[in-house]
C-alpha cells in the first residue's frame, strides 16, 4: 500500500520570506521539518523541475536553462514543453514499475505535455493560422481540460505572466489541482503555484509590496494543505530557488555587438539577431547566460572579454554528458546584484516589434521586463482595451505596452551560490533524510510515497 503525497512547488519561497506574512505556511513548517539546500544550477525552473521529477543532474537530464540554442536549427528555443526533452526515467514511472496501482497527478509543472503522468495540465495558447492567440490549456486526458473549464472557468492566462501576473493563475491551479483530487485521487499530486515568481522580480526581496503577495499565496496553500490533509494525503512543501534583489542589467549581446561578433539581418526596418550567421551571442536567462561562439577561433577572446565585463563574476566552461549538445561553449555567472539581458539593438527605435510585447518564444532570452507596463504610455489600459476590443472583433492586433528599460527589474535568480535565506526549501510532516543537492528531492519525494 503506497502513501498519498501532494507536492506543491510554491516558487520563490525560503526561509527568510516565512513568517508573520506566511501564517498558515508557517505553521506548517513549526509542525514539520524544513531543509534547505544548494540550488539547482542554473537556479531556473526548467533545471530544477527536471532535477526533482528524475533525480538527476544537469549533466544527465539535459535541461540546461529555461531555453537554449539549438545548433542544428540555428534557433533560439525558450518554453518548450514536449516531456521527451527531459532525459532519464521520471519518479512517477519508476513508482508505478514498482506498484501497478500508483497513479500520478502532473498539475502546471513544466515539460508537462506527452507525458507518461496519469493526469497533466499546463498552459498552452492556440495559434490559428488568422495569426491570433487563443489563451487555453492542454490536458490528459484530452477531454478533461473541458469538464475541468466548465467547473472552474477559463485559466486565467493573463495572471500567468505578463504584466497583470498575479494570484489568479495559483488560484486556479490550486482549484484545478482540488478537482483532479476529487475525481481521481492520484497517488501523487505535483502542483505547481508560481506567484511570488513575480513580485520577487518586480519589487525585489525586502520590499514591502512583497508582503500583501506573501499574505494572497499563503492563503492559497493554506488552503491546499487543509484540503489535502482531511483527505489523508501527506503535504510536501517545496521550492525552486530564491530571489536576489538586484540593481544592475548587463547586456551581453551589445557588447558582442561592439566587437563586431553579433550579425544583425535587417527586417522591416527592424533589427534581428541572426544568431546561425554571428560569431558568438548570448542566450540570457536570469542571472545566467548561454555563450555560444560559432567561430571557435575567437572562443579564449570571447572568454576574456567576459571575464573583464562588469557585473560578469564567473565564466564556467561547458556542461558535459547530456547537456553539451545544448549548453552555450560558455557560461556566465552574473554577480549577486546582476542580471543579463537579451538586448541586442543599440537604439531603442530599432528593436524588433516583439521586444515591445509578451512574446516568450521569439526572443532569444528570458524577458523579466513582461512584467512592466511601460511607464511612459499615458493610458496604458485604454490601449490594452483597444487591442481586446479588435482581438474580440477578429482582427490581428499587437499589444506593444512592454517598456525597454531593464533597469525596473529589482529581482532575479539564477546562481547556484547564494545564502541560506536564498536557498529553495523542502518542508515534510515526516522526518526525512538530509537534502544537499537537488537531485536528492526524487528520492525523498518517492520516499513519502513509499511510507
Amino acid at each position: 500500500m503506497m502513501n498519498r503525497v501532494a507536492v506543491l512547488n510554491v516558487v520563490g519561497l525560503t526561509k527568510s520570506l516565512i513568517g508573520e506574512h506566511t501564517p498558515r505556511i508557517k505553521a506548517f513548517v513549526d509542525a514539520g521539518q524544513i531543509t534547505s539546500f544548494k540550488p539547482a544550477f542554473p537556479a531556473v525552473t526548467c533545471t530544477a523541475q527536471s532535477s526533482y521529477v528524475t533525480g538527476a543532474a544537469v549533466e544527465d537530464h539535459g535541461v540546461v536553462a529555461n531555453g537554449w540554442y539549438d545548433r542544428e536549427a540555428a534557433e533560439v528555443k525558450f518554453w518548450k514543453q514536449s516531456n521527451q526533452i527531459v532525459r532519464g526515467d521520471k519518479i512517477w514511472e519508476i513508482l508505478r514499475a514498482e506498484n501497478s496501482e500508483f497513479t500520478c497527478a502532473k498539475m502546471f509543472w513544466w515539460y508537462n505535455m506527452y507525458s507518461t503522468a496519469d493526469w497533466s495540465v499546463t498552459p498552452r495558447p492556440a495559434y490559428p493560422a488568422s495569426g491570433k492567440k487563443v489563451f487555453d490549456v492542454y490536458s490528459h486526458p484530452m477531454e478533461m481540460k473541458e469538464e475541468m473549464k466548465s467547473e472552474l472557468g477559463d485559466f486565467p492566462f493573463t495572471t500567468f505572466w505578463g504584466p497583470n501576473a498575479g494570484i489568479g493563475s495559483s488560484k486556479w491551479i490550486a482549484d484545478s489541482s482540488k478537482w483532479v483530487e476529487e475525481k481521481n485521487e492520484p497517488t501523487l499530486s505535483l502542483v505547481y503555484l508560481p506567484h511570488m515568481d513575480y513580485c520577487l522580480q518586480q519589487y525585489g526581496p525586502g520590499d514591502t509590496r512583497v508582503n500583501a503577495e506573501l499574505e494572497k499565496i499563503d492563503k492559497v496553500v493554506g488552503g491546499l494543505i487543509d484540503f489535502y490533509t482531511a483527505r489523508g494525503v501527506e503535504v510536501i512543501l517545496l521550492s525552486e530557488y530564491g530571489v536576489s534583489k538586484v540593481d544592475e542589467a548587463v547586456h551581453l549581446n551589445r557588447i558582442f555587438r561592439e566587437k563586431g561578433w553579433i550579425m544583425i539581418k535587417p527586417e522591416l526596418g527592424l533589427e534581428m539577431l541572426d544568431c546561425g550567421a554571428s560569431m558568438a551571442f548570448a542566450v540570457a536567462d536570469h542571472q545566467v547566460a548561454h555563450v555560444y561562439v560559432n567561430d571557435k577561433s575567437i572562443l579564449d577572446e570571447v572568454k576574456e572579454v567576459l571575464e573583464n565585463t562588469p557585473g560578469v563574476a564567473e565564466v564556467r566552461p561547458a556542461m558535459e554528458g547530456n547537456a553539451g549538445e545544448r549548453a552555450g561553449d560558455l557560461i556566465v555567472v552574473s554577480e549577486p546584484n546582476a542580471w543579463f539581458t537579451y538586448y541586442y539593438w543599440l537604439d531603442d527605435a530599432l528593436a524588433p516589434d516583439f521586444a515591445r510585447c509578451v512574446d516568450i518564444h521569439r526572443k532569444v532570452g528570458y524577458d523579466p521586463v513582461e512584467l512592466f507596463l511601460d511607464p511612459e504610455l499615458k493610458f496604458p489600459k485604454l490601449k490594452i482595451a483597444k487591442f481586446l476590443l479588435k482581438k474580440k472583433l477578429g482582427f490581428r492586433a499587437m499589444l506593444e505596452v512592454i517598456p525597454l528599460d531593464a533597469s525596473l527589474v529589482k529581482g532575479s535568480h539564477g546562481r547556484d551560490n547564494v545564502p541560506e535565506g536564498e536557498q529553495p526549501i523542502f518542508v515534510s510532516t515526516g522526518k526525512h533524510a538530509a537534502i544537499s543537492k537537488p537531485e536528492d528531492v526524487a528520492e525523498r519525494i518517492m520516499q513519502a510515497v513509499r511510507a
